[in-house]
């Protein structure tokens, strides 16, 4: 089907009160998981490539251009969004290629400036029907506002969105960047008040580090999209470094990508059926115990 605006997803997801999965590409072999697990399990999914994942690709078009393709050509309702975006001139470029929304990442400025930038981002994004994300924080080093002990005002939470017009925002309750154990502990009460300050769906980055049972409460307490990245990553290496130990002469890469793509998709899969709380709920939550 057609690709699917990011925007729609996550006003039905609010509508709902249940999670949308934000999955990263690494490699085009993480977006054909990503698909085919939104397809098994017949729920949403954004894939998001992020400005470090185009830093590696040497440029934005081979691998939006391979994911956009995949994306449309699904029989699932699949969103492309660029993730982590510091570059105005590669936010313009993901719109103009047909991205259904993009995330200018200034939470690293200082609040003004922040803003100023944002609002560009959110001016063009507009004019093309393209919905922005932004991040609000003042938070130095690598996770911006997703440092360890960040967090988010609720009040210039709302302060931000209203002189923005930013269509979601990310926010910082706990989580941080590329944890690969999952032992964040998350602010609920953070996340209800932050729910209750602003009119535009809530982003939980970071999420690899969560456990399912706290992603499950964050949900319910007002975040709509959750982030993962690191924790598929995990699967991926895994599988390839399982099959690699079991077939030391195999030298045609298809055959071991093959089986870390299969993890990929199994475990979005997984993660998909986990956010979706409704469906939890009526079933006992079952997916919570795997």
């Amino acid at each position: 089907m057609p690709l699917v605006p990011t925007l729609d997803l996550l006003h039905s997801a609010v509508a709902a009160r249940t999670g949308l999965a934000a999955f990263n590409v690494i490699h085009l072999e993480t977006a054909e998981a990503l698909v085919a697990a939104a397809e098994e399990t017949r729920r949403p999914v954004v894939l998001q490539i992020s400005q470090n994942c185009v830093d590696y690709h040497g440029g934005l078009d081979p691998i939006a251009r391979g994911t956009l393709a995949l994306a449309a050509d699904s029989s699932a309702h699949v969103a492309v969004h660029l993730d982590h975006a510091e570059d105005a001139a590669l936010i313009r470029q993901a719109i103009d290629l047909g991205f259904g929304s993009v995330m200018f990442d200034g939470s690293t400025l200082p609040y003004d400036a922040n803003v100023a930038e944002t609002v560009r981002a959110v001016e063009y994004a507009h004019a093309n029907d393209v919905s922005v994300e932004a991040e609000l924080g003042e938070i130095g080093g690598k996770d911006g506002a997703h440092a360890p002990g960040a967090r988010t005002d609720p009040a210039e939470a709302r302060r931000f969105t209203t002189e923005t017009g930013v269509d979601a925002l990310a926010v910082a309750v706990g989580s941080s960047h590329a944890m690969t154990e999952r032992t964040a502990l998350l602010d609920l009460e953070l996340i209800a008040a932050l729910r209750h300050a602003v009119a535009v769906p809530l982003v939980l980055h970071g999420s690899s580090g969560v456990a399912d049972e706290t992603i499950e409460a964050a949900i319910r307490s007002g975040i709509t999209k959750v982030n993962v990245s690191t924790h598929l990553n995990r699967f991926f290496t895994e599988a390839i470094r399982s099959f690699l130990r079991a077939n030391p002469d195999v030298v045609d890469s298809r055959r071991y990508v093959r089986e870390g793509r299969a993890a990929v998709a199994a475990e979005a899969a997984r993660l998909m059926t986990l956010f979706d709380v409704t469906a939890g709920a009526a079933s006992g939550t079952e997916t919570a115990q795997r």
